[in-house]
This record gives structure tokens, C-alpha cells and sequence, in this order.
């Protein structure tokens, strides 16, 4: 049992909140928009919220913690999807979002702490130097640096720039390790893939040092088809065009645009499916002659071309695009879900039409065009009409079936969630930087249990979770 008021007493000068309704919203993320998470995580809670102010704040919460044999889950806006920054087994929430300074700003690099809002990072950046983040999720407005370099993978700039895996994409991660006496390291190079994507299992993401690029006013369009086939063609076609500068290309199937994104409603027709772009203002014409090819192409918005009363209440396209596709949709229809998946180098125009053919309306597609290995790809995050957790099930295998790899949105662990093996490199980090296995337990099954059977197909369940049920 946690000795909360010796705990307390360690931290004093801290901010702390332990009342259980505040401690609860700061538990959460966007795991509802699994019905399989929320039924079995919904109840889930801390015992008490941290918010450090600085590096030096944050190992005074780790020393007293590792002291009290008190679990520590890191957090920062809670954007994620999969109860990643979800305490299991209770604890300390250590919320992140006091430290929120930008560090520095050199050509091609920003320096800022973990806390830092990537929409005011740009803000920053751009006033300072003309430059702007490469990557960013769709929750751009609202997700911290640090939580999409522990918790995301990709998603606006990856059709130029790839995922966050990949070498480059983050320079530098500052960690602090949950010890007895705390350490503080810089991983750079490979190692900063034992943090990246960790959910913060082994080691707390204090400073992220992000590579930048030249900032553009980029230019929304979106281009309507008769035939979702015919977009996925279209945008596969236009990511291979190396002179024509994308930020974002997603293809939406009818008739998700029109029934979920209401402000643009008045641009489309229900049995329109959508390729929404973002290119650099230089790049447009190209873009538009580019576009001039596809007969059935109908460029139905830009927003260089829009009047100041059509842009008006108009959000960006890319807060139509990854997951905030599936937000809006949870917004008109609450019983949808979705899916994530991979269509692979160079079939994945060919696995698109099986798996189109193969569910219909059950599975409307929804498309995000990559780089993935250096090659231009699709993923994956098709809106599922959800009617059961075993029909659910049936879609998946069917779909790996057709040799399109699944990764999870509705487990809560980082192998479920990914490849469905373990990472030796993330779970010897673990060993090295938490030795008590304090940090955000439940999360790596590998550490829980290493003997766990992944072609099982069954959900893992931390035993964690009893304590709160």
C-alpha cells in the first residue's frame, strides 16, 4: 500500500493534486476510441498527480518514489490513443506540461522540453529562423514534443520525411533514469530508439532535440473521386513525384468526408471519396498540373484559391487526416471504431483493392501515403462499423491474411500495439535505466512476462490492473 502523505512529504514545493476526479482526467488519453479499451481500462486511475518544473524537480519526484516503491507513470497531453500514458497499476502521474520551454533554435535544430506544445514550438520557430517542425501528429495543437517522441510514430511529414523511427528524425533524447540516484542521459544516434515509441517504460523524456525545416504557409486542397480506387491510385502517383513538395496525402473513402467533416460538407457529395493535400506554395501549380492528368480528378477545394468567407471556420486539412479522422467520426457515429494498418512495398495499391473488396462498407478506407523505408507507401486507418469484439477480431486475421499487418489500437502493450515481439534493445534499456520496472508498468510484456506466447491471439492482461478494479 502507498504511503501517500510520507510521498507527499518528499515533495513538498512540488505541485501535486490528489483530488481523485482531477487525478482521474489526468489518467486518461484518447483510449475510447477502442470499445475494447474503454470497457477494460476505463477505470483506471492514479493516486496522485505530479507536475515537476524542471529537470531538477523531475529527479527529486523520481528519488521519493524509487524510495517508496511507487509506481511512475510519465504523461503529456494525453493525446494518445491506446492508454499508453495510462497509470495501471496506480501511483504517481507525472505530468510533463510545466516544462514547456523551448530551449534553442540553430539552423535545422530546435532544442525544447518535453512539455512543450509542438504547435507553439513552430510558433517559435518560425518567428525566430523561418523554420518549422518536419513531423507533427494530427493533434498538432494540443500534443507535447515529448509525448509524440515517447507515444507516436509518424503522421504529418511523413510522406516527405518518414517516421520517427527513422535515423535522423530525433536527435536527441534527454532522459532521466529511475534509480535510486537518478542519472541524467543524452541519447543520441541509434540510441535514441531505446526511448523512441517506449511509452515511457524506461526513462522519462525530460528534452527532445528535433530536427527542422524550411517553414511554408502550406496550401490545403482537397480532390474529390467517384472511386476510392481511382484516389488511392491518384495519391500514390502524386507521393511519387519527387519536384512537388507534400507536407500530407490522405485518401478518405465515401462516405466518411462528407458525413464526418461538416465544414466542408458543402464542398463534397456523399459518394465522393477525398484526397486531402498539403503543398508548398511554390509547388501548387505543379500540384495543379500534376492533378490536369486524372480525368477523374476534381479539385473541389484549395485554399489558396478560397475566398476569405469560404476559408472561415474551415480547419486545417490535416486535422482531417490520421487520427482525427476517426475523431471526427466518433463525433457523428460513437459506435465506429478503427484500425492501423500497413499495405507493403510495391503491392500496396493491389491489398488496398482486396481488402476494399473484401469489406465493403463495414470497413470504409482511410489511407496515409508514407515513406516508409524509403519507399512511398500507404497505411492504414480504416474506420471499422463496430458490432463485436470477435467480428473485430475476424477483421484483423483477415486482413493479415491478405498481407496487410496489423497494428493494434486496441492493446494497451507496446508488442501488441506493434510487431508482436519484443524489442531487446527498449527491454535492456529497461533493465539498465529502471531496475525495479517502476516506470509505467503493464506496458512491456517482455518485462511482465517473458515467457508470453505472442501468436496466442489473446489479449494480454497485466495483472496490474486488479489493484483498480
Amino acid at each position: 500500500m502507498t504511503d501517500l502523505a510520507a510521498l507527499k512529504r518528499d515533495l513538498d514545493g512540488i505541485p501535486m493534486e490528489d483530488n481523485p476526479v482531477l487525478v482521474k482526467q489526468k489518467s486518461r488519453d484518447f483510449f475510447w476510441y477502442s470499445p475494447v479499451l474503454k470497457r477494460r481500462l476505463d477505470h483506471v486511475t492514479g493516486d496522485l498527480v505530479v507536475s515537476p518544473r524542471d529537470r531538477d524537480e523531475v529527479i527529486r519526484v523520481v528519488r521519493a518514489c524509487f524510495a517508496h516503491g511507487v509506481p511512475i507513470t510519465p504523461r503529456g497531453a494525453g493525446t494518445g490513443n491506446y492508454g499508453q500514458a495510462m497509470p495501471l497499476s496506480g501511483g504517481v502521474v507525472l505530468n510533463l506540461a510545466e516544462m514547456n520551454k523551448v530551449v534553442e533554435i540553430r539552423p535545422g535544430v530546435v532544442v525544447a522540453e518535453a512539455g512543450a506544445i509542438m504547435e507553439k514550438i513552430d510558433q517559435e520557430t518560425r518567428a525566430q529562423s523561418g523554420q518549422e517542425l518536419r513531423l507533427h501528429p494530427s493533434t498538432y495543437r494540443t500534443a507535447t514534443i515529448g509525448g509524440f517522441v515517447a507515444g507516436g510514430s509518424g503522421g504529418i511529414g511523413s510522406i516527405r520525411w518518414g517516421g520517427l523511427r527513422d535515423l535522423g528524425n530525433v536527435i536527441r533524447v534527454e532522459v532521466v533514469t529511475c534509480e535510486a540516484e537518478p542519472r541524467v542521459l543524452q541519447l543520441t544516434g541509434a540510441d535514441v530508439a531505446k526511448v523512441v515509441h517506449a511509452y515511457g517504460t524506461n526513462g522519462i523524456v525530460t528534452a527532445v532535440e528535433m530536427p527542422l525545416a524550411p517553414a511554408y504557409d502550406w496550401v490545403d486542397a482537397v480532390v474529390a473521386f467517384d472511386d476510392f480506387l481511382a484516389a488511392a491510385a491518384f495519391a500514390d502517383a502524386l507521393g511519387n513525384q519527387d519536384g512537388i513538395l507534400l507536407k500530407n496525402l490522405a485518401v478518405i473513402a465515401a462516405p466518411l468526408p462528407y458525413d464526418y467533416f461538416l465544414r466542408h460538407r458543402r464542398f463534397l457529395r456523399r459518394d465522393q471519396s477525398t484526397v486531402l493535400v498539403m503543398v508548398a506554395p511554390f509547388a501548387v501549380e505543379a500540384f495543379a498540373a500534376f492533378t490536369r492528368r486524372f480525368k477523374a480528378a476534381d479539385v473541389v477545394y484549395r485554399s489558396d484559391l478560397a475566398t476569405e468567407e469560404e476559408r472561415k471556420g474551415l480547419p486545417p486539412v490535416y486535422e482531417l487526416a490520421w487520427n482525427h479522422t476517426t475523431l471526427r467520426g466518433l463525433r457523428v457515429d460513437p459506435s465506429i471504431t478503427y484500425l492501423q494498418v500497413l499495405y507493403p512495398f510495391p503491392h500496396q495499391l493491389e491489398r488496398v483493392a482486396a481488402v476494399t473488396k473484401l469489406f465493403g462498407d463495414e470497413v470504409p478506407g482511410h489511407l496515409e501515403f508514407v515513406r516508409f523505408d524509403g519507399k512511398i507507401t500507404c497505411f492504414g486507418l480504416p474506420v471499422v462499423r463496430y458490432t463485436s469484439e470477435e467480428r473485430l477480431e475476424e477483421i484483423m486475421r483477415l486482413h493479415d491474411a491478405e498481407g496487410c499487418p496489423i497494428f493494434n489500437p486496441h492493446r494497451y502493450t507496446l508488442e501488441e500495439g506493434g510487431m508482436k515481439q519484443t524489442d531487446a534493445v527498449q527491454l535492456a534499456f529497461k533493465r539498465e535505466a529502471d531496475p525495479n520496472g517502476l516506470l509505467n508498468p503493464g506496458k512491456m510484456i517482455a518485462w511482465e512476462d517473458p515467457d508470453y506466447d505472442f501468436g496466442a491471439e489473446k489479449l494480454y492482461l497485466f495483472p496490474g490492473l486488479e489493484r483498480t478494479e
